[in-house]
């Protein structure tokens, strides 16, 4: 008996050692960005933060004792790219949840895709057509954790009709993020009062606007918008200058970044846009609910990993922390089935994240308001709270 007894204990071993472990002990996440290509700018630091979120979940014991095991993509900007690698995400690597992209074309491309495979998915562009229905398809499993380009547009509204201004120039992007910006600036300009007086756009790859600018100087408007991300944006500001046009420039929630004033330069001094509280993180009082949450963001993401040498912290730093936390919440709630998954996403309420507090409901899979956003504004270099 002895012998046997020691015979059928080397057995359980061996067939405890052997058996898999991802399948019982790991949860894994897909996780894909621009890592290369025009917006790896944004695309590369956000992966290294959900990496970053992903250690720190799975320190504090991860999911249900089960830690979070992140697999990666580069879309490279390219949205075919992204349909291939959601495709392998789901049935090859059999996640359980999905976070990205960066840009919202490529949101959009692999939307129906994640939509029809009925994968829980935590978008971290911009752009609204992801979550809005209608003409752009369902969105019951998709979800964003920046704020709605509307948001961003209302926070920059309520500004201008404080400060008295009426007459603005519209200068954007001709990409699915510039078209989004495009369509709230001008749905919700009546409802604070105020004239678009000229309209021009740009391609994203573009390298001078200064035949834009031009006609929007003609046009004399108080304040001129401008909706891109990346290279564009500081390009119009040292244009502007150029032409020594004096007119307030905007720029949109995706331009708060280092990055902006380091290309622009002194061109862009008094530049105003709408951000994340991160942006200002040291001017937050005490009694802000985001405060602590964001100090121990830029503790870790400066102290700890020192990603701030190359990737300075910038708007887009806290979509993938915020995204990332909310599955995992709901993942200790109901598991990982998809619908239990997705349901219990859409349930989140007072989430106090690193770009606001989250209250999503089945008609707002975003789920911020104007309250998680501040103007900044240019100063001495350097982003600070906007006069």
């Amino acid at each position: 008996m002895k012998k046997i007894s020691l015979f059928s204990l080397f057995v359980l071993a061996f067939a405890l050692l052997s058996s898999p472990v991802s399948a019982a002990d790991t949860i894994k996440i897909g996780a894909f960005f621009d890592l290369s290509g025009p917006a790896s700018f944004i695309g590369t630091p956000t992966k290294l933060v959900a990496e970053m979120v992903v250690d720190k979940i799975n320190h504090e014991g991860g999911v249900n004792n089960q830690k979070l095991e992140l697999v990666t993509g580069d879309t490279n900007g390219n949205p075919a790219k992204a349909a291939t690698i959601a495709k392998k995400f789901i049935y090859k690597d059999k996640v359980a949840a999905i976070v990205g992209p960066t840009r919202t074309g490529t949101g959009m491309n692999v939307k129906s895709l994640l939509e029809k495979a009925g994968m829980p998915t935590f978008m971290t562009v911009g752009g609204d057509p992801v979550i809005m229905g209608g003409k752009f398809g369902p969105y019951s499993y998709i979800f964003k954790s920046p704020q709605r380009s509307s948001i961003a547009v209302k926070r920059v509204y309520m500004y201008l009709k404080d400060k008295g201004m009426t007459k603005v120039a519209l200068l954007t992007a001709s990409d699915g993020f510039g078209k989004d910006g495009a369509r709230w600036l001008y749905k919700l300009a009546p409802e604070y009062g105020l004239t678009i007086v000229a309209k021009e756009s740009f391609g994203p790859r573009d390298t001078d606007m200064t035949a834009q600018l031009t006609k929007i100087r003609n046009s004399n408007p108080q304040v001129i918008i401008c909706w891109t991300i990346g290279p564009a944006g500081s390009i119009v500001a040292k244009n502007k200058v150029q032409l020594g046009i004096t007119t307030p420039l905007f720029q949109c929630h995706g331009l708060p970044d280092p990055k902006y004033i380091e290309l622009a330069g002194k061109a862009c001094e008094g530049d105003r846009m709408p951000a994340t509280k991160l942006m200002v993180a040291s001017m937050l009082p005490d009694s802000d609910p985001q405060k602590k949450v964001i100090e121990e963001f830029v503790h870790l993401y400066k102290d700890v990993y020192h990603y701030d040498k190359e990737f300075p912290i910038n708007t887009h730093s806290g979509y993938a922390w915020d995204a990332i936390s909310m599955v995992a919440d709901a993942m200790k709630k109901v598991g990982t089935e998809p619908k239990a998954l997705r349901t219990a996403i859409e349930q989140t309420k007072g989430y106090v994240g690193v770009s606001g507090i989250y209250n999503i409901t089945p008609e707002d899979h975003n789920g911020l308001d104007v309250d998680s956003m501040v103007i900044v504004q240019v100063k001495d270099g350097r982003f600070t709270l906007a006069d």
